[in-house]
């Protein structure tokens, strides 16, 4: 049995062309991630804190606000695409295909579609992946393309970050 690795995530070494990835964590949104990122983005549209208003709207309940999706849809997709960035270049042809509601639970998966070697940062490469949130059903709410600057394995400042101890294990609390 092993534990997470010391240095989890993909380089751009890593990545191929037609690449999937299913990330591995899906999110139960709830009724104070959706009060509480509404407010906190000043998002004074009420379809997303009003119940009572909502009834009488297009989908007779409150909807997700998108861009709490988005950065949930995005946040999944870290430990695959970009534990090793240092930059995200963009997003491109964001789509919104379905409401999202409280109690839905997201999921998301990415295919690579493009690598380009940096010429100006031979240490890195540029990873363009198309990106696709669903929810519990296999509904495909949400798609977009994201182009991020990742680390080569062999410049990444981040191997080998974690403290080295000379003391051995032991079976005993000390």
């Amino acid at each position: 049995m092993s534990g997470q690795p010391e240095d989890f995530g993909n380089y751009f070494d890593d990545f191929e062309i037609g690449q999937v990835f299913k990330h591995p964590l899906g999110r139960t949104i709830s009724e104070a991630d959706n009060t509480w990122f509404t407010l906190l983005t000043m998002n004074t549209n009420a379809t997303h804190f009003d119940a009572h208003l909502s009834q009488n709207a297009e989908f007779g309940r409150m909807i997700v606000n998108s861009g709490l999706t988005l950065a949930i849809v995005l946040g999944q997709s870290v430990s695959d695409l970009s534990q090793h960035a240092f930059a995200n270049l963009g997003w491109k042809e964001i789509k919104l295909l379905a409401p999202v509601f409280v109690g839905d639970t997201i999921y998301a998966e990415s295919k690579i579609i493009g690598l380009k070697e940096s010429k100006s940062r031979p240490y890195a490469g540029i990873v363009t992946a198309l990106t696709r949130g669903l929810n519990q059903d296999g509904e495909i709410f949400m798609t977009y393309e994201r182009s991020v600057y990742v680390y080569k394995r062999d410049g990444a400042p981040t191997a080998g970050h974690f403290p080295a101890t000379d003391q051995p294990w032991t079976d005993e609390v000390e």
